[in-house]
């Protein structure tokens, strides 16, 4: 490299460094606000739902499985299925209401 090239680049550098660091920080604040506080808020709904799990509610398990709340216990709720059909299942695995989902797939 030549002494004029090596300065030019240095000079530029200089300047642009500041900018780079502006940018890099508003690229930052962009990725938060539009992909993970949306997500974290999405994360309390789902939490707060899984608490206020209440007994003959009607839910869909992550797996698809629709039933109706028997028992709940601490970690995990007994679903029926069927008549007489009842399943154990983790309660980090229900995933919505029957009714929000129906009312979700008609609009």
């Amino acid at each position: 490299m030549n002494v004029t090239t090596l300065t030019l680049w240095q000079a530029a550098t200089g300047a642009d460094g500041s900018m780079m660091w502006i940018m890099l920080i508003a690229m930052f604040a962009i990725m938060y606000f539009f992909m993970i506080r949306p997500q974290n808020k999405k994360q309390k709904e789902i939490a707060n739902f899984r608490k206020s799990l209440q007994v003959n509610q009607k839910v869909i398990t992550a797996g698809g499985i629709h039933g109706t709340i028997k028992e709940v216990n601490d970690s995990d709720v007994i679903l029926e299925i069927a008549s007489n059909v009842k399943i154990r299942i983790d309660k980090n695995s229900i995933f919505a209401a029957a009714a929000d989902a129906n009312a979700q797939a008609a609009k």
